[in-house]
């Protein structure tokens, strides 16, 4: 005879058809409601450990912070007093940077004299993140007090009370909230903080995570005649991004991303690593930023560590396969070098807008199409290099032109001082409206632009000591 144990107790067949018999509303109501719990415990299993990008909003500053070339040359000679060998080299740099004549300083930049003052920058970062996070919260309609997590990230710009206390007390968000303030991290700092809020969530169920990013330009303008430090003049400018992460079930179906993997790398045991970004002072006392040619060597090695990562986790077998051959036929006999085609397994590559020299390497190991490239191309053109936010326009210029669709795999490479690397790999879980709120909502029918004939940067850079 058939026995069954329901809790704990063990029923015989005739024992259950008895039980039927007298209590049939019972079984009614208690089998259905028994399936659908049995159900909602599989479903929550197999999404709670999973971690969804609502949305995103990228900060997109006033016309008038709009500044062309000429005049961000001519305000330099004017305020700054550079000489004149210095100003021809900004000049060649701002030329061959492939920065357009529409990107965005700020404030504090544009005033007569210039103001570069701590006030200035911290109004520059406030109105930069309050306008991303201000966005953000009106396109996901999720209520302050609802956010559980903050993470907030300004690379150079370190302010008391933190960059996270004033967004905690500028929207007056939970007593008891997580928050945390990364600063001195580079370029690639926003990705590494997405790292720190993908482990709080694996942590802390059923929560919101808001992640901000942002770069201060007045705090970090260099007043000297040292060739090394003058790159970050040239290419940096305002921008900033809020995200919105979840680990709600409930979230599945209304987000736009999945975060499938998080990958970081760092050389910084390497002295030319190390050494290839470093902010000190000249000889007269100004302090920048110091770029030198170390940087396109520490770029490539730690681009390259993280991309054998990277591989492993995104490349279908047989392209795994393919290069593994090719490395085992090139041991016994002289043969050209194979890169993975990772361009069979990535619908969408946005690498950060660091430099043209970097990005032109990145496509030609890399296999991509100058169409999967022309993201970050146009970002560079656009909004220039601002930062760690820089790649989350990437996407947005994406999205904008309606090319992201449900199923899509993006991938999201950044790198900075130090040196860093890291990776975040996205699967879209819809597809995406071009006319969604977006930085480039209103102009992007005028791209891309042809910027095909611009010279590399590499022979401005400074040899290392």
């Amino acid at each position: 005879m058939l026995k069954l144990v329901i809790f704990g107790t063990m029923f015989s067949t005739i024992d259950l058809m008895e039980l039927i018999i007298i209590y049939p509303k019972l079984f009614l109501i208690s089998v259905p409601t028994l399936i659908i719990v049995l159900f909602w415990y599989i479903f929550c299993k197999s999404t709670g450990s999973r971690i969804f990008l609502v949305d995103f909003a990228c900060y997109k500053p006033q016309k008038n912070q709009q500044i062309c070339r000429q005049n961000f040359l001519n305000r330099s000679s004017r305020e700054l007093k550079f000489n004149s060998d210095t100003l021809e080299f900004m000049d060649r740099i701002l030329q061959r940077s492939g920065l357009g004549d529409k990107t965005y300083v700020s404030k504090g930049l544009l005033r007569d004299p210039l103001d570069m003052s701590t006030k200035a920058a911290k109004e520059e970062v406030e109105m930069a993140v309050f306008g991303a996070i201000d966005e953000l919260l009106l396109k996901t309609g999720v209520r302050c007090e609802e956010i559980g997590i903050l993470v907030s990230v300004c690379g150079v710009f370190n302010i008391m009370p933190s960059l996270s206390s004033v967004i905690v007390k500028r929207y007056k968000l939970r007593e008891d909230i997580r928050s945390y303030n990364m600063t001195g991290m580079g370029c690639s700092a926003g990705l590494i903080a997405l790292g720190l809020v993908q482990n709080l969530l694996k942590v802390h169920d059923n929560s919101y995570a808001l992640l901000v990013t942002t770069e201060s330009t007045t705090d970090n303008v260099y007043k000297g005649n040292d060739r090394s430090k003058l790159l970050s003049n040239c290419v940096f400018r305002v921008g900033a991004v809020a995200l919105l992460l979840s680990n709600k079930p409930s979230d599945q179906n209304t987000s736009k991303y999945e975060l499938i993997h998080t990958v970081r790398s760092q050389t910084a045991n390497n002295d030319r690593s190390y050494n290839c970004i470093f902010m000190a002072e000249d000889e007269q006392g100004h302090r920048g930023i110091s770029i030198n040619k170390d940087l396109l060597y520490a770029a490539m090695k730690t681009i390259r560590s993280n991309i054998s990562t990277v591989a492993p986790l995104v490349l279908p077998l047989s392209e795994q396969f393919r290069y593994l051959m090719n490395i085992i036929v090139r041991r016994f006999r002289t043969g050209s070098k194979m890169d993975p085609d990772f361009s069979r397994a990535i619908d969408h590559f946005f690498p950060h807008v660091g430099g043209k020299p970097v990005l032109d390497d990145l496509q030609k190991k890399l296999g991509f199409s100058d169409e999967q490239m022309e993201a970050s191309r146009m970002t560079l053109y656009r909004f220039g290099n601002t930062s760690n936010s820089s790649i989350w326009y990437e996407v947005a210029y994406a999205e904008a032109k309606g090319r992201v669709k449900k199923g899509d795999t993006l991938w999201q490479i950044a790198f900075g001082s130090g040196f860093k690397c890291s990776s975040v790999i996205w699967r879209a879980t819809r597809s995406i409206d071009r006319d969604e709120m977006n930085p480039w909502r209103d102009e992007i029918d005028e791209f891309p632009v042809d910027v095909s004939e611009i010279e590399p940067l590499s022979d401005l850079f400074l040899t290392s000591k």
